[in-house]
């Protein structure tokens, strides 16, 4: 599989002009796409734009073909300032289940340069172990960024689809295995940070409009 995030930042406008933007974005990918998701994103969101666009294609090669589409779609005047990924799920997770959650939710992040291979391998298990505490998590994905767009250059995709909102305000970010353990990673108090740069925490309801 090959997976694209697009965090979507607009200009003050009326909801006619952000849903047309969307059906535009979704009209892009369709065809093209396994699974199309473009959603306002939910209050809440760090750095997460007003659109979440996730789309999912058998291969890069089927991005290739409708990127240029969602590019046009993306040049609009509405649109101030786009973050986004390009990766593959190399690292590990379990991207797709069988009865899939109410919210999607992305993290974009950056590792700082220079940190070791050794540390970076740490940092990844430490994130791919938090599913096995918090029952909320019906999905999840990590990936290294194969292109990264935006205020930084991204390096890291860390996303999952939870059972609800309340799912990931309260057991996610609220869980002993997340502010004990892995917060140390982007903690500036802390010596094991790692993540120096500003992250895009962003979310939406997770309804695709395209899935199989």
């Amino acid at each position: 599989m090959f997976d694209v995030v697009r965090l979507v930042h607009l200009s003050a406008a009326d909801g006619s002009d952000a849903e047309r933007l969307m059906t535009e974005l979704r009209a892009a990918a369709a065809g093209a796409a396994r699974r199309v998701l473009v959603q306002p994103t939910l209050p809440g969101v760090r750095n997460g734009g007003d659109v979440l666009v996730h789309l999912r294609f058998d291969e890069a090669a089927d991005w290739s073909g409708c990127a240029p589409r969602v590019d046009a779609v993306l040049a609009d005047p509405l649109v101030t300032h786009v973050d986004g990924a390009e990766y593959d799920g190399g690292v590990g997770g379990v991207a797709e289940p069988r009865s899939p959650g109410s919210v999607y939710r992305v993290l974009l992040l950056r590792v700082a340069p220079g940190t070791t291979h050794a540390t970076i391998d740490r940092f990844e298990a430490d994130l791919l172990r938090m599913p096995g505490y918090i029952p909320t998590i019906r999905s999840w994905q990590l990936s290294r960024v194969i292109r990264g767009i935006g205020s930084v250059p991204w390096t890291h995709v860390w996303e999952q689809e939870f059972t609800d909102l309340d799912g990931l305000n309260g057991p996610y970010l609220m869980h002993p295995i997340h502010w004990a353990h892995v917060d140390r990673w982007f903690d500036p108090e802390c010596p094991d940070m790692i993540v120096r740069d500003r992250v895009c925490h962003s979310f939406c309801v997770n309804e695709p409009t395209t899935r199989h």
